[in-house]
């Protein structure tokens, strides 16, 4: 039988259980989320019982340390949960000096998962476009391989501070809303937003960028291959000069 230990869908969570198992000595064959966890017959789910006063700040390592196993966390890698038990394991004796020990399996897969999220981050962050709605609220939508829906909230809170904004991650179907001076992370589910049709003003600018977009481009030096590089095929459906050419590639 291989044991599988089961945690609530939270980072919060997930140290609290990996602090439990390293206080029990405890080596993990594998850890999921109770959600996404399929019993098998060759499957033992377990579910500890927690410390419900436990504080992410008591865990004995820097904020760096944090900082890095949180991106891990956020990363779409069905490993990431043992990655990230190896990587505190070794780093509550070694400290910060992991992050200079890459011969470690562990160590090499967090930074490369941890580098991985924030180079996706920082796309979105230049690739984001946001409209104006006929009802003021600017609205982005964007469809990111790895859960970084906070991270882009906390860079917009500071940019867009005083605008009211919605960013969806469409594939997650999750929202952020943000009514300064905080925002709320929601599932789609739960809620019921009215998507409103964008304001003249933002109609105008559109046809305006198309116009000049169309106009600086010279046909005869088009590279698609080159483009893609720099513009992934998967941000053209919310990129407003690409939404004609993606929807032509998808009906041939």
């Amino acid at each position: 039988m291989k044991n599988i230990y089961l945690y609530d869908d939270s980072f919060s969570s997930l140290l609290n259980l990996i602090n439990k198992l390293l206080e029990l000595k405890i080596i993990p064959l594998d850890i999921k989320t109770k959600k996404d966890f399929t019993p098998t017959l060759l499957d033992e789910p377990i579910t500890l019982e927690l410390n419900k006063s436990f504080n992410i700040q008591s865990i004995n390592v820097s904020k760096k340390i944090i900082k890095t196993v949180y991106y891990v966390y956020l990363s779409t890698d069905p490993k990431k949960e043992l990655i990230i038990y190896y990587f505190l394991l070794n780093a509550l004796k070694y400290q910060d000096k992991i992050f200079y020990m890459r011969t470690l399996k562990c160590v090499n897969s967090t930074l490369k998962l941890a580098k991985r999220i924030s180079n996706e981050c920082h796309k979105l962050k230049g690739f984001l476009r946001f409209k104006e709605m006929n009802n003021h609220v600017l609205y982005a939508e964007a469809s990111p391989t790895n859960n970084v829906l906070e991270l882009l909230s906390n860079h917009f809170a500071k940019r867009l501070k005083n605008e009211i904004w919605i960013i969806k991650d469409v594939g997650r179907n999750m929202y952020s809303i943000y009514y300064k001076p905080k925002y709320y992370i929601v599932s789609g589910q739960n809620i019921n937003i009215q998507k409103f049709n964008i304001s003249c003003d933002e109609e105008n600018i559109e046809k305006l960028w198309l116009s000049f977009f169309k106009t600086i481009g010279i046909e005869a030096r088009k590279n698609s291959r080159c483009q893609m590089n720099f513009m992934p095929k998967k941000y053209w459906p919310y990129i407003i000069e690409m939404e004609r050419v993606y929807e032509k590639s998808n009906n041939g």
